[in-house]
């Protein structure tokens, strides 16, 4: 290689980088798939306090659980998904007979080159495709060794301790099942030991569960910080200082596995306005380090989504309000959350990612004949970094709940983003100027 050669390769690869580098090409969705809201799976009558029903779609639902409201995700085994449902129909006081579950999923995405965009169960332990949701496609939340200080459904021979109510379904009560009535889990995360972690917001607490889902210890609140339905709330020791459905929303472990980082939707009393608490914590010990900062919304935001970690202080955070396609003005956007330099209880400094309201689609690949494609949903709760150039965004659908797009029942959207500007990887852009560097020398040498 000659000396004009290699410097034509240099000036080549520093232009793609400054290209990369430039915030001038648009996010692109690279792959969509839709799961229909009326995707159930097997088990105890579920919604029978939750009203009639929504979008056509009638409660309860007999001998049956929905597969909705997913409020989190994990990678599964090859190539599928693991995803969480939330306290199941939207409060404490309806979703006594609605299962904390997470399920594996099969996603065949519609892409610029074929693809069908349909959502499939899968096996938890395998990834291959099922037929159907059933057992095999996912782990049930449990806690048989009673180490819960909150008391759950599965004590109560009625649903709520009411008599006039149905009676709590005997699988719930023999296998000590955990429901939407008992913890509200928002947000998960695998440690490095194979355990997991749920983010909860009734408390809020952790709960530390096997790799099965049966819990492993006593759940751990956050020293400070009482919702509403906190157990010393509820037994007149403290007044709530954090607004019902303000817990953990959002959860990120990093690298090593061995810290978690907690991220709250709602302000605490008294810190600054429209300000979010993020908490270290630590597996090892099983406790807060009391190290913390602070995350600001946008003035149009009104709560996160969820969280996931980059690295150790760089984190992606799902921002929205309540806006939809069929009310309000949505606002909804994906933004880098980073602690560098940030001192103890300081904000983290912010960029934004994503708008998930303006996304490219030339390939129109959700069939609704536009070339740019939205994401209105009330809820958007999950995102995972798929390789640096590409993240999954699922939304909560809050079933049988309507308004997204239209008046009917929403569904579940999963979309591959396309970055214009790659998720933050130092290691490779120290290696791309290293070689830029050893390019230039090689060339000077020559010269």
């Amino acid at each position: 290689m000659n000396a004009r050669t290699q410097l034509t390769l240099v000036l080549a690869v520093a232009a793609a980088f400054a290209a990369t580098s430039a915030n001038a090409a648009q996010n692109t969705l690279s792959g969509w798939a839709v799961m229909p809201a009326n995707t159930f799976a097997d088990g105890p009558t579920s919604g029978q306090f939750a009203g009639a029903g929504a979008g056509g779609n009638p409660l309860p639902l007999i001998d049956m659980q929905p597969v909705q409201g997913f409020s989190g995700v994990l990678a599964g085994a090859n190539g599928s998904f693991r995803v969480i449902t939330d306290n199941g129909f939207g409060a404490q006081g309806n979703s006594a007979d609605t299962l904390l579950r997470s399920y594996a999923v099969n996603v065949d995405f519609r892409t610029a080159l074929g693809g069908s965009g349909t959502v499939s169960a899968a096996n938890w332990n395998t990834g291959a495709s099922l037929p159907a949701f059933n057992a095999a496609s996912r782990i049930t939340l449990s806690d048989p060794k009673n180490l819960l200080s909150i008391k759950v459904q599965a004590d109560y021979t009625h649903y709520y301790n009411n008599a006039a109510n149905p009676l709590v379904d005997p699988s719930i009560k023999s296998g000590r099942l955990l429901t939407g009535a008992d913890l509200d889990v928002e947000s998960v995360r695998q440690d490095k030991n194979g355990n997991l972690w749920f983010g909860d917001e009734f408390g809020p607490y952790l709960v530390k569960t096997d790799a099965t889902g049966v819990v492993q210890r006593r759940e751990i609140a956050l020293p400070g910080v009482f919702a509403p339905q906190h157990e010393a709330v509820l037994n007149g020791s403290v007044t709530s200082n954090l607004g019902g459905s303000g817990g953990f929303e959002g959860m990120a472990i990093n690298a090593s596995g061995d810290k978690l980082y907690t991220l709250l939707e709602k302000t605490v009393a008294g810190d600054p306005a429209k300000s979010l608490r993020i908490n270290e914590f630590s597996i090892d010990s099983e406790s807060y380090t009391g190290l913390d900062y602070l995350y600001q919304l946008e003035a149009e935001g009104t709560a996160i989504g969820d969280m996931t970690a980059i690295d150790d202080h760089r984190f992606l955070v799902i921002e929205r309000n309540g806006g939809t396609a069929t009310s309000g003005t949505p606002f909804k956007k994906i933004f880098i959350a980073d602690t560098t330099g940030v001192a103890d209880g300081g904000f983290v400094t912010k960029t934004e990612l994503v708008d998930l309201m303006n996304i490219a689609d030339p390939d129109d690949l959700n069939g609704d004949g536009l070339t740019t494609f939205t994401f209105p949903y009330v809820t958007i709760e999950d995102v995972l970094i798929l390789d640096a150039n590409t993240l999954l965004v699922i939304n909560d659908n809050n079933y049988p709940g309507t308004g997204g797009r239209d008046f009917g029942s929403d569904h579940t959207e999963f979309l591959k983003i396309s970055l214009a500007n790659p998720v933050p990887e130092p290691e490779t852009y120290a290696l791309m100027l290293a070689g830029l560097g050893l390019i230039g020398l090689a060339a000077k040498r020559r010269r």
